[in-house]
């Protein structure tokens, strides 16, 4: 009895590499990636908290990061995170700006502050030569009215 060979084209299991493409790790990692980013946005918002006035205004497109000064719900200023004192302001301001006259400095005021306050501090950063200083305000929400 003679045996006869039969050649297939069928492949066997370990014969070659494998061609196909294993996308579990793939989705894992942006999972990951996901639950990262969920958790590290809110942690972005740099700044001291205060609630801002609402204001109907187009954004400011500007090409550097301008300085930001902040006049807290207390009254106390600070110029980005640190709080600095009121006798302090001006020549700080020209320190961290290198007496640059052109660069854009914004107030950021809380809402239940008076008014002159975020004025007069806006007044101490004009009066020290810095022309371009200009308040930021919060756009309202979509069907919100202004108060």
């Amino acid at each position: 009895m003679a045996r006869r060979h039969i050649r297939s084209n069928l492949r066997r299991p370990n014969s070659g590499p494998v061609t196909d493409i294993n996308v579990a790790p793939f989705v894992d990692v942006m999972l990951v990636l996901v639950i990262i980013f969920m958790v590290a946005a809110p942690l972005l918002n740099i700044g001291v908290p205060v609630d801002l006035p609402k204001a109907t205004l187009k954004p400011l497109n500007e090409n550097q990061d301008p300085l930001v000064v902040t006049v807290d719900a207390e009254g106390n200023i600070f110029i980005q995170e640190a709080e600095v004192p009121e006798d302090a302001l001006v020549p700080r301001l020209q320190a961290v700006t290198q007496a640059n006259p052109d660069l854009r400095i914004f107030v950021r005021g809380d809402r239940a502050i008076n008014y002159g306050r975020v004025i007069q501090v806006m007044g101490m950063i004009s009066q020290a030569g810095f022309s371009k200083v200009a308040l930021i305000a919060e756009a309202p929400l979509p069907g919100e009215s202004i108060k």
